[in-house]
């Protein structure tokens, strides 16, 4: 029996900014949304969706087992289990790399892998109110921060960790917004192009008296952007000698996107034509105050693993959480920069 794993429909939603049109959607709703979307159009019968597994990194407030609610209301069986994976950023790329591990060991023929957040529905929690309060204040705690931009290991934000890196590699402001300014360039020229139609639904939104309006835009994306705004931007982390700034990091926002994945045999079987064949995977931990750094390592293991290193291949999506990491990892590696996020990346997407 073959072990050849093939990707053959993808969807995304839009991707909504921070307290914007996807605000009042729950990260599970935006799932579903995803998953109903990818269903219909691959035109298949949920019956043979044997397991779901759904990323979310950011799971506080959405309830238990999200994946399960994805998978239940956008109509597959309930027989079919449904999962969620958290690996902080990497948690939609694990979920994919467990459905296709699910196929090549003969437990599924078909499953369904995807990613959702909602950072505008990341709650505000009062620590310790379960044991009372007799007197005086008490916070609030921001989830988002709490489970999201502090890293407990390290003990510092996110962006501190870039702001390493940058130190590190000696990673100038300029630098990093020159690549910023490169993502939302490269961003717009594609939704201008056309180049995400393909793969973004467009979602009906109803407003307070039930009135639906088609949605379909990605809101995080700044066209006309210049230098000389983004120049304008202070520093997040270090207000003295810090150089990450809000343009030149990745955005908060909210979406979802889902994968459709099967053996070769159900491919040839239903006569589909593959998107993508899923061919290797790897991964590699580093130091938690320099996270960003993590592909290194990743891609070194990866290329010892299939013989074939960064510039064997047409196209590499890279996140850009912050540009100084894309920048020190490219600094590392070395990557081919023309083949990276050719379409913009999470700078200028979210």
């Amino acid at each position: 029996m073959s072990k050849r794993v093939a990707i053959t429909h993808a969807v995304r939603t839009p991707i909504g900014k921070y307290l914007g049109s996807l605000s009042a959607i729950t990260a599970p709703e935006l799932g579903t949304m995803a998953v109903k979307g990818l269903l219909e159009r691959a035109a298949i019968d949920p019956a043979l969706i044997g397991e779901t597994f759904f990323g979310e990194g950011r799971q506080a407030g959405s309830g238990p087992n999200p994946g399960r609610q994805v998978a239940y209301n956008a109509g597959i069986p309930q027989e079919a289990p449904a999962w969620t994976v958290n690996q902080a950023c990497a948690s939609g790329l694990r979920a994919i790399i467990l459905a296709a591990q699910s196929i090549q060991l003969g437990e599924n023929d078909v499953a369904v892998a995807g990613g959702v957040e909602s950072m505008s529905n990341m709650p505000f929690m009062i620590e310790n109110m379960r044991m009372g309060l007799r007197l005086g204040h008490h916070k609030l705690v921001d989830a988002m921060y709490k489970d999201g931009f502090v890293c407990p290991l390290s003990g510092d934000v996110m962006g501190k960790t870039a702001e390493t890196l940058a130190q590190q590699h000696k990673i100038s402001r300029h630098e990093q917004d020159e690549f910023a300014l490169s993502s939302q360039h490269k961003a717009e020229a594609a939704i201008k192009a056309g180049h995400f139609d393909a793969e973004k639904l467009t979602l009906e939104l109803k407003d307070r008296k039930g009135n639906a309006t088609p949605f379909n835009t990605d809101e995080h994306a700044r066209a006309g952007a210049d230098m000389a705004g983004l120049a304008k931007l202070a520093p997040v982390f270090d207000a003295a000698t810090g150089t990450v700034t809000a343009g030149n990091s990745s955005g908060i926002t909210d979406g979802a996107a889902a994968l459709l994945l099967m053996s070769e045999d159900k491919v040839n079987e239903l006569g589909l034509t593959p998107l993508a064949w899923f061919e290797s995977w790897s991964q590699a931990g580093v130091d938690p105050a320099i996270m960003g750094i993590g592909p290194v390592p990743a891609l070194k293991k990866l290329e010892a693993k299939t013989g074939r290193n960064s510039a064997d291949y047409d196209l590499i999506e890279l996140n850009e959480a912050f540009a100084a990491q894309v920048i020190a990892c490219h600094r590392e590696l070395p990557l081919p920069m023309d083949r990276v996020n050719v379409n913009g990346g999470a700078i200028a997407l979210g």
